[in-house]
């Protein structure tokens, strides 16, 4: 356990005045989010659980919690700075692992983002190149009741000019199939689900990734904003301070293990709003950010760490 310093939206934020450009981050082609509008943070304490100390009986899972931490080694040749090895090789590893864990029909993994703050300090990039970003000291959650569904539409039409999952595609191919995404949309279940992991050779120890019990958020917590693409807009998640969120993290995770992160699921409890089946025991999201650990060492690594989004159908 240990505390961490969390930045929250203020408490008189309302979720509907803060739509419609009220608040809203601009993303460029390259990937650069330096644009921030109305994001006035307030910074909370938190205590932190370490989620390794659980006993099995009490371990976080992707189902109840909106987050799960597995086994996954890596193979020997890798190359996260390379967007076609990336998208040609990794981004199935990450599809079977997903598939897996969850039981769905289809997986398909479609963004991904690679995080380190001395990278994006020294504007590495990709080879596409596209830029490295820094950790995330906001907690936020990646969809909205409204923006995952428009994500999943949007993955059933040719790609657009942010899409390198593209990058192999002929014209008018598509990453979904639009009758299977349309039916499970209205009359089955869909979410996405990122899978996050450190590509460092060593331990994480600087900002650390924690994610907050999905059981413990509610419908008032919620701040809508938007994300300002080249070709879109799109909608995330801020949050509000409460005192029932329960923060977990899980302490020098390596190279060879994943942390699935559930961004939305159609029958969770919280989507119940949007109409339709929902399990009030199934979680909706897990929101996360990157928090400072007191305990860390003066001289620790920098984090290196990837995130991959993978719609998901059942």
């Amino acid at each position: 356990m240990t505390e961490g310093t969390v930045k929250y939206m203020p408490p008189e934020a309302e979720h509907s005045l803060y739509r419609n450009g009220k608040v809203y981050m601009q993303r460029d082609v390259s990937g650069d989010d330096s644009t921030w509008v109305g994001t006035d943070l307030v910074d909370h304490v938190m205590t932190i659980g370490d989620a390794r100390s659980l006993s099995r009986t009490q371990r976080k899972t992707l189902a109840s919690n909106g987050f799960e931490l597995i086994d996954a080694p890596l193979g020997d040749e890798c190359d996260f700075l390379d967007t076609s090895w990336l998208v040609n090789s990794y981004y199935s590893e990450c599809e079977e692992i997903v598939r897996k864990i969850t039981g769905a029909n289809t997986v398909k993994a479609f963004d991904h983002n690679i995080r380190s703050a001395q990278g994006k300090n020294s504007k590495l990039k990709l080879n596409n190149g596209q830029n490295i970003q820094g950790p995330v000291h906001v907690v936020h959650g990646d969809y909205t009741l409204t923006s995952s569904l428009d994500r999943l539409r949007q993955l059933c039409q040719p790609p657009r000019i942010n899409d390198t999952y593209a990058m192999n595609f002929s014209p008018g191919q598509t990453l979904l199939n639009s009758e299977e995404t349309e039916a499970a949309i209205r009359g089955g279940r869909v979410a996405i689900i990122n899978l996050w992991r450190s590509i460092a050779f060593e331990p994480v120890e600087v900002n650390p990734l924690a994610v907050c019990d999905s059981a413990s958020v509610f419908p008032k917590d919620l701040v809508v904003f938007e994300i300002r693409y080249a070709d879109r807009i799109g909608e995330n998640y801020f949050v509000k301070y409460s005192r029932s969120h329960n923060w977990w993290f899980y302490p020098r995770m390596n190279r060879n293990e994943a942390l699935l992160i559930k961004q939305w699921d159609s029958h969770g409890g919280l989507a119940k709003s949007q109409g339709g089946e929902s399990d009030a025991d199934l979680s909706t999201f897990s929101f996360h950010t990157a928090f400072e650990d007191p305990m860390t060492r003066d001289d620790a690594p920098d984090r290196k760490s990837i995130e991959v989004r993978c719609a998901v159908i059942y």
